[in-house]
């Protein structure tokens, strides 16, 4: 059995493969540069969920299978059956070294070990069939490795007293090269048996354990560390002795003489049912009523008041909102991740400690779902207190566009954007190069630099039934984002069609040919639309929203192309044979190739002499108008200084074409008309009674 090491170095990515006891001696001695001790050097220092680049400089792991390169990429070889359980964050050697124990004992631990960031601990378990064979098919292996990580976690979970990170069980899933001399490995552990599986789980989730909380301080006000606990219940007990010693007349104001032993008494009581300890209560005391010189006094009264009191930390001096404030932000954030998806305008969300790995829109029946969960809890909180809380700051921005682009591997140097156009069998010599450049097009105003302009070229692909070409548009967005491309819109409905702009990252206008003329001309108006205005619905205000939306097009028609000023708005190429969208694309290096190129200043947008090009070469696939034919039919462009060449408008033409043509043109179509001689570079200058073209008649 071999597992596969990915590393990249210099702009390129190396495959090796290993037998399992040449990585495990890798694993517990370190090389002599000291890689993995140079991350977690470098770790200490770093801020919390910042990317730390030392450990790009480690290597990738992978157990489940063994992979090999290939002309398309990186494809499966042969499945391990290895699973791999990742529990963290841990605080230090002894947490690491309970939970290494706690799963040695476990007869199915194939080996366990610290992680490459010494704040967690990777368990390989070992699955196999009933009748010890694995799956050899990617598609076979993906969903029996899919059911073997949830069975693990379910195993695993009850006997470890601290979490296991919930990950997306790929075959690519992997972790980075470790340091660990006491590594633990049994070559005969006992794997679980898994009958095949016809199909990927549900995203079904279990419920936690919801233990009582023993401190009184955790308990009133839930997330917070104890200092800031403290702090919290100090004030909120001062202000409540406050109230009920002073009442309305005098609130604020500091005791009076009389007052003193009254005021810290009914304070000490306070702080009592909060639960706040005896000494932070005379620490708290002495500092706030700046009476250093009577603590022994402050001690004493205090003391009397904690001997004689029941029910410590019973009651807590929050009031009742407030205190409902805090549990719900502890309970939300306990059970479940929210984010405000910008790319929809919605929420999404999904359960922690489940086995959900993907967010979801919150709806109606979310909502009651978790508004139970907290009741069940003994939260009384209701539907509306749980929209107002997702609703709200509390819950994080996320651009899903960004958050793909912005981290992304260093590019390789591999040029794999002018590779994915060469799939496509075509005779257009610029088809490439047209392709790279729209393609960083795209991902520039994915980036949201350019808000002048909008990415208004689109590629359209012509060709027979069962070239793939839908299936080539759909292949350039990555499976991360895919939630975000389509291949349906409806140029009818306007509003709607304009808020896809905003909504998708590519649209495919699939079926190109059944575009009508008209809706051409509004196509070609949201081609170079760079912004999105538009009034939500129940809204007063317009609001400008960014676009993000490139286009790409089909089509089995070759006569597609109805403007008649031109078409420099589409890479327009004829597909020759079946697509080959057999090979697997490196989606992150793809697009980190357009991200470094962006990044190095490579020109994004078209130049004239790409739009000339784009132009000649859409002649071909151009709808040829009544009016083109019966011109050519009856009239030739004039040569300079020709003799028998006349002067004549685009009325005085068609009318003469009417006069001679069983076909009847109408006389509204004259500004078109207009357009089309301007197309085809007939003669042309400017007169008193409009623009004359210099034509020859044909007898």
């Amino acid at each position: 059995m071999k597992v596969t090491q990915l590393r990249v170095k210099d702009k390129s990515t190396a495959l090796t493969t290993m037998e399992i006891e040449t990585w495990i001696e890798k694993t517990r001695t370190e090389t002599k540069a000291q890689p993995v001790s140079a991350f977690r050097e470098v770790l200490r220092y770093s801020l919390p969920d910042s990317r730390c680049y030392e450990a790009d400089k480690l290597p990738k792991i992978l157990p489940a299978a063994e992979f090999r390169r290939t002309e398309g990429g990186i494809q499966m070889k042969s499945y391990n059956g290895i699973v791999e359980l990742t529990v963290g964050p841990l605080a230090g050697s002894s947490e690491i070294a309970l939970v290494k124990q706690l799963a040695w004992e476990q007869p199915q631990t194939y080996c366990a070990f610290t992680g490459s960031s010494k704040r967690s601990v990777k368990i390989w378990v070992k699955f196999t069939r009933p009748d010890n064979s694995l799956p050899q098919k990617r598609e076979e292996a993906e969903i029996f490795h899919a059911h073997a990580y949830r069975l693990a976690v379910k195993c695993y979970q009850p006997q470890i007293p601290f979490n296991i990170l919930s990950k997306e069980p790929t075959l690519e899933q992997y972790s980075r090269l470790s340091y660990d001399t006491e590594l633990m490995y049994r070559p005969n552990a006992v794997p679980f048996y898994l009958s095949q599986p016809m199909g990927m789980p549900e995203e079904l989730s279990y419920r936690e354990a919801v233990h009582s909380e023993k401190s009184p301080l955790t308990r009133a006000v839930p997330e917070y560390d104890t200092e800031k606990a403290l702090f919290m219940l100090f004030e909120a007990a001062l202000r409540k002795t406050h109230e009920e010693i002073y009442k309305a007349e005098d609130e604020g104001a500091r005791p009076r003489e009389g007052d003193f032993q009254a005021v810290v008494t009914q304070l000490a009581v306070n702080c009592f049912q909060s639960g706040i300890p005896e000494e932070e209560t005379v620490k708290r005391t002495i500092f706030h009523y700046y009476l250093r010189n009577q603590e022994a006094i402050i001690r004493q009264l205090i003391r009397n008041v904690y001997d004689e009191c029941e029910g410590f930390g019973k009651k807590s001096s929050l009031g009742k909102e407030q205190a409902l404030a805090f549990q719900t932000e502890e309970f939300m954030k306990r059970r479940y991740e929210f984010r405000y998806n910008t790319q929809i305008g919605e929420v999404e969300y999904r359960e922690r400690n489940s086995f959900r790995f993907y967010f979801n829109p919150i709806d109606k029946r979310v909502l009651n779902s978790i508004a139970l969960d907290a009741q069940a809890e003994g939260i009384p909180l209701w539907d509306r207190d749980i929209s107002r809380y997702i609703y709200s700051n509390r819950v994080p921005v996320f651009n899903p566009l960004e958050e793909f682009l912005y981290h992304l591997p260093v590019w390789d140097g591999r040029d794999r954007i002018r590779g994915l156009a060469q799939t496509v069998p075509c005779k257009n010599p610029y088809w490439t190069e047209l392709f790279h450049r729209w393609f960083l097009n795209m991902v520039m105003h994915w980036r949201g630099t350019d808000k002048k302009y909008a990415n208004n070229v689109s590629p359209l692909l012509v060709g027979g039934q069962g070239t793939r070409k839908s299936t080539f548009c759909r292949s350039i967005i990555p499976p991360a984002i895919r939630a975000y491309y389509t291949d349906s819109i409806d140029f009818s409905q306007k509003k709607e069609a304009e808020r896809y702009l905003n909504r998708f990252a590519l649209i495919n206008i699939d079926e190109f040919d059944q575009i009508s003329a008209n809706q051409q001309g509004y196509l070609k108006h949201i081609l170079q639309k760079p912004v999105v205005n538009m009034r939500k619905p129940y809204g007063n205000a317009v609001l400008e929203m960014r676009r993000y939306a490139s286009f790409i097009a089909t089509s089995n028609q070759k006569d597609l192309l109805t403007d008649p000023s031109g078409s420099r708005r589409f890479i327009c190429i004829e597909v020759t044979d079946t697509i080959d969208n057999s090979h697997a694309i490196d989606y992150e290096q793809l697009y980190a190739q357009a991200m470094y190129e962006l990044d190095h200043n490579e020109r994004y947008w078209f130049d004239r002499e790409e739009e000339r090009m784009m132009t000649e070469n859409n002649r071909e696939f151009e709808q040829t108008t009544p009016e083109e034919q019966l011109f050519y039919r009856y009239f030739r462009p004039a040569k300079e200084q020709e003799e028998g060449g006349e002067w004549l408008s685009p009325a005085e033409i068609l009318e003469d074409i009417n006069k001679n043509s069983t076909i009847s043109l109408s006389n509204k179509r004259t500004s078109v008309f207009g357009r089309i001689l301007c197309k085809h570079n007939i003669p042309s200058k400017r007169a008193n009674r409009g623009t004359l073209y210099h034509v020859v008649r044909l007898s």
